[in-house]
């Protein structure tokens, strides 16, 4: 049994996502259990909550048990977590209760940097503002690629009320800059094992420009090719941040040059 206390507006499934990871991922059988309790009475639907209210999760030993991630590197500053694919990341930050000093979208595996302390919190968050810190990803795509390897240049839009992206080869109107750079490591038939470095890091940056250049993330169910990731029944995103490497650090200036990898494959 595990209680919170909402403190917002919001629907039972996104507290959920974001206070409770093992509760998110058997949520649907929780519901139909109807062993989640929202102020003492048992639901068995997505209803909304209110600041204040007590939601109880009713779940058993092997539930609480589910593992959101391995720990590949921690000391008394930071932890660098191998977050697993179904996890958000308010929802790691929830179980851990340290600081994310960036995020990863829910289906994407690999690394995510906690700080322990406001100040290896305001470093690492700088380093990351500032550049200071190398992000490769290894993603497999639908093999379309003309090059095998590119530094691609375009402007990204959000579309806050649809929770998209748009991508644009040319300057638009409230779009911000992107580069992502690739490299065709592997191919597997039709699809492609890509290496890429974000030079920017913006909201769904590398599956939606893998898609505009007719690439897509297999897996990936808001940008992808649902005819592809049906054949091969990918219903998350095949997306991995595989590689971080921390350069101009001051207080935490051990950490410079140091490779944390993911143990995830693609």
């Amino acid at each position: 049994m595990k209680t919170f206390t909402a403190t917002q507006k919001i629907s039972l499934k996104d507290f959920t996502d974001t206070a409770y990871p093992q509760g998110a991922l058997c949520f649907d059988a929780l519901l139909r259990g109807k062993d989640i309790k929202v102020n003492g009475v048992r639901v068995n639907k997505n209803i909304a909550l209110n600041a204040g209210d007590e939601v109880v999760y009713y779940t058993n030993p092997k539930q609480e048990a589910i593992l959101t991630h391995y720990t590949r590197f921690e000391d008394c500053n930071i932890l660098i977590a191998d977050k697993l694919s179904g996890i958000t990341t308010e929802g790691l930050q929830s179980e851990l209760g340290y600081a994310a000093c960036h995020r990863l979208d829910r289906n994407t595996q690999g690394l995510l940097v906690f700080a322990k302390t406001e100040m290896a919190e305001s470093e690492i968050v700088n380093a990351f503002r500032q550049r200071q810190v190398a992000k490769t990803y290894l993603a497999l795509c639908k093999d379309g690629f003309k090059r095998d390897k590119g530094t691609l240049t375009s402007y990204l839009l959000k579309d806050a009320k649809n929770a998209v992206v748009k991508i644009y080869d040319g300057k638009v109107e409230g779009g911000v800059k992107i580069v992502t750079e690739y490299e065709v490591i592997e191919r597997r038939g039709e699809l492609a094992v890509v290496k890429i470095t974000l030079h920017t890091g913006k909201t769904h940056q590398i599956r939606a420009h893998m898609a505009h250049i007719g690439c897509p993330v297999l897996g990936d169910n808001k940008y992808g090719d649902d005819a592809l990731n049906s054949k091969y029944s990918a219903r998350r995103q095949k997306l991995i941040a595989k590689y971080l490497k921390f350069d101009g650090l001051k207080e935490l200036s051990y950490l410079n040059g140091k490779l944390f990898t993911s143990q995830f494959e693609i």
